[in-house]
């Protein structure tokens, strides 16, 4: 598809070829199940059983709705730019955990190790940083000796490992489960809360099209959780109601405090929200009418 954002042509060419197999980035997905003809069932997607999802993270929902309507699987995996090519996916055939992104494919290795340290490994079902190595990573970043000795670092006998800088765990069955990245953590009295899984609650209310969640500067308890919000078309849902809806569903310290609803939300190419750019934008809106809180 030479531009798979104009997804009118996209449903078109689907309609046209009936593909089997289908590559898309999360965003991709929310922007098809939303289109109007999707909604009105005038697109037949029955045709598609197979799908690859990569890029960014696949929210739960995201991955259930578009399920439900095509009956298609969303196989998700997982790679980083100093990885190169995948690193890690969900068997096609096998058992798919929610939230994982599968196993390591082969010659690769994946650990979960200390988030502070990064030396030594921590038991399944423990968060900590993960590190991998393959044949298919980086020798370094270009120019910048420092940046990669902070990244490649060797631990025991072989070739260097990549430190992510994603926290996850994994299971007995050695399934990853990626939490949040380890630089987007936020810590509100105390209590470490990790934004991703506040997006994941967010997006299972009817109202809310798009999400994106971080830390913002609190007087009293350092860091608070503020969720931004683009709502469906139609919606008037109000913070409250959204906040309601969270605090049925998480702990009190992890409900966002404050919920500004937006028209959009800053992208990279591939759909991922820039949670970066949210906060930076922060003292230049504290004063929006547009915040509720």
């Amino acid at each position: 598809m030479p531009n798979p954002r104009d997804v009118g042509d996209l449903l078109k060419t689907i309609r046209q070829l009936r593909p089997a197999c289908f590559n898309g980035v999360p965003t991709l997905y929310t922007a098809i199940l939303n289109h109007p003809d999707v909604k009105a069932h005038r697109v037949d997607l029955s045709s598609i059983k197979l799908c690859f999802s990569g890029a960014a993270p696949l929210l739960a929902e995201t991955k259930r709705q578009f399920e439900a309507q095509t009956g298609a699987r969303i196989i998700e995996g997982y790679s980083l730019t100093e990885g190169l090519m995948a690193c890690c996916v969900n068997p096609v055939r096998g058992e798919q955990k929610l939230g994982s992104i599968g196993i390591p494919l082969p010659d690769v290795e994946v650990r979960i190790v200390d988030a502070e340290t990064g030396e030594l490994e921590v038991a399944s079902g423990v968060v900590g940083e993960m590190i991998l190595r393959g044949p298919q990573q980086m020798a370094g970043y270009w120019n910048n000796p420092e940046e990669t000795q902070a990244v490649l670092r060797a631990h025991g006998p072989g070739g260097p490992w990549v430190h992510t800088g994603d926290l996850a765990y994994s299971d007995r069955d050695g399934y990853v489960f990626i939490v949040d990245r380890k630089k987007d953590m936020l810590k509100t009295s105390g209590f470490q809360v990790w934004p991703r899984e506040i997006e994941e609650v967010l997006a299972m209310h009817p109202a809310v099209l798009e999400v994106g969640v971080a830390g913002v500067p609190d007087p009293a308890k350092g860091e608070v959780a503020k969720a931004w919000v683009v709502r469906q078309p139609g919606s008037s849902a109000t913070a409250e109601e959204l906040r309601a809806f969270c605090r049925e569903r998480l702990a009190p310290y992890k409900v966002p405090s404050q919920i500004e609803f937006r028209d959009s939300l800053p992208k990279t190419l591939v759909g991922k929200i820039l949670r970066r750019v949210l906060i930076a934008e922060e003292p230049t809106r504290a004063t929006s009418t547009s915040t509720e809180q």
